[in-house]
């Protein structure tokens, strides 16, 4: 297993990267925000560590960045911070989990042969509805022959709105499933998400819409479909 260490401490980079060898991992380590987003699009790793406070470019903007261009690699964010609002941001900006300094090292082996597992564990489908094709491949939704790329966050809100077509996913049931049964998400990260959601869906041009249900949850729905 290949993991990529994005930490701007040398000495803890160092330490991280003694302790994964010592467990068979393959580690890269890099110290800026850049040089970390430019090695971790390579796409080679099956995992990521990245810190928050990074030169050049922090980690939640570097994590985004590399969402953004369908890069879909397990990321831990690894931080100082415990705040909540700083772990929200980190997760909604596309990381998988989060662990704050100081930290056993066991945790953190044990954190990164669950995100491997899980990604391992999950099956790589197409899912279809209306004229919309989520491709888990490229990290994107496309109509006809117009793509879009989505974010970590949009591609798991589209997974769930597409996989449940015509039925209305209640926002409780939605924020599990996109943040985690252990997230801190609040309905105003969901509203937020869905508002991104639905401009690049005007922007694909496609007849599928939003619906939201005051007081429960949204549904996508086929505007063109006979009533």
């Amino acid at each position: 297993m290949r993991v990529l260490v994005v930490e701007d401490d040398r000495g803890l980079a160092r330490a991280l990267a003694h302790i994964l060898k010592q467990h068979r991992w393959d580690v890269d380590a890099v110290h800026d925000g850049e040089e970390g987003l430019r090695f971790a699009t390579t796409g080679a790793y099956d995992a990521i560590i990245f810190d928050i406070m990074l030169p050049k470019m922090d980690g939640i903007e570097a994590v985004r960045a590399l969402r953004e261009r369908g890069i879909a690699t397990p990321v831990l964010m690894l931080t100082a911070r415990d705040q909540v609002p700083d772990k929200i941001e980190g997760l909604d900006g596309g990381a998988d989990a989060y662990m704050t300094k100081p930290f056993a090292a066991p945790e953190l082996l044990a954190r990164l042969r669950a995100l491997v597992r899980r990604t391992v564990d999950e099956p790589v489908r197409t899912v279809d509805a209306g004229d919309l094709q989520l491709r888990p491949e490229t990290h994107s939704l496309a109509c006809g022959p117009e793509d879009i790329q989505l974010s970590h966050k949009e591609f798991a809100l589209a997974e769930v709105l597409l996989a449940h077509a015509g039925t209305v996913v209640a926002k409780a049931a939605l924020i599990q499933q996109v943040w985690g049964a252990d997230s801190s998400a609040s309905s105003t990260n969901l509203e937020a998400y869905v508002s991104m959601l639905r401009r690049k869906l005007r922007f694909l041009g496609s007849r599928m819409q939003i619906k939201s249900q005051r007081g429960v949850g949204y549904k996508l729905v086929d505007e063109d479909a006979p009533c």
